[in-house]
């Protein structure tokens, strides 16, 4: 399979004996987790698995999903700490100014003053907005909440993204 795949959860555990997985989510499409929907397994190196998800609830902040054809635990404890992913044309179409993880992480960031701060590396989803960790040329990571008063501009072909720190954020 030559197709992009992207990262929509991990499977962090199985949940009970019946078959399901317990899925940390990176998506906001709740849709992604419908029943009759398609996702791929990744694990490791290894092929992507093509599954059917048949049952779907929410429990505790995370997903909790069975597959079609998989119905003991003993089906899906190989899946535990594999990727979920999606195909390139399951992508929903976004509005302007929203984005893809995966056109935001690898993007060079720099302050309005033209300096490098570094590279996103990985976009954390704690609550009220995102928060992209940036992997600076040196020292430790840098984290930057994404509110309009901060990002001030974006471009993801380019993979440039220009941020007005506010006082404090950078020290």
């Amino acid at each position: 399979m030559t197709e992009k795949l992207f990262n929509i959860g991990k499977i962090v555990n199985t949940h009970g004996i019946r078959g399901e997985v317990k899925v940390l989510r990176i998506s906001d499409f709740e849709e992604r987790f419908a029943v009759g929907e398609t996702v791929y397994i990744v694990k490791d190196k290894n092929q992507p698995v093509k599954l059917l998800i048949d049952a779907h609830r929410s429990h505790k902040g995370f997903d909790l999903i069975r597959f079609e054809g998989y119905h003991t635990i003993n089906d899906v404890e190989h899946f535990k700490e594999a990727q979920l992913k999606i195909s390139e044309e399951q992508l929903t179409e976004l509005d302007e100014n929203e984005f893809y993880y995966h056109e935001i992480i690898g993007c060079e960031v720099f302050t309005n003053n033209k300096e490098k701060l570094g590279t996103i590396k990985e976009i954390l989803s704690p609550g009220a907005n995102d928060v992209w960790v940036i992997k600076p040329l040196k020292g430790k990571d840098i984290l930057i909440p994404y509110i309009g008063e901060i990002v001030k501009e974006i471009d993801v072909e380019g993979k440039r993204i220009v941020i007005e720190p506010m006082e404090g954020l950078l020290d």
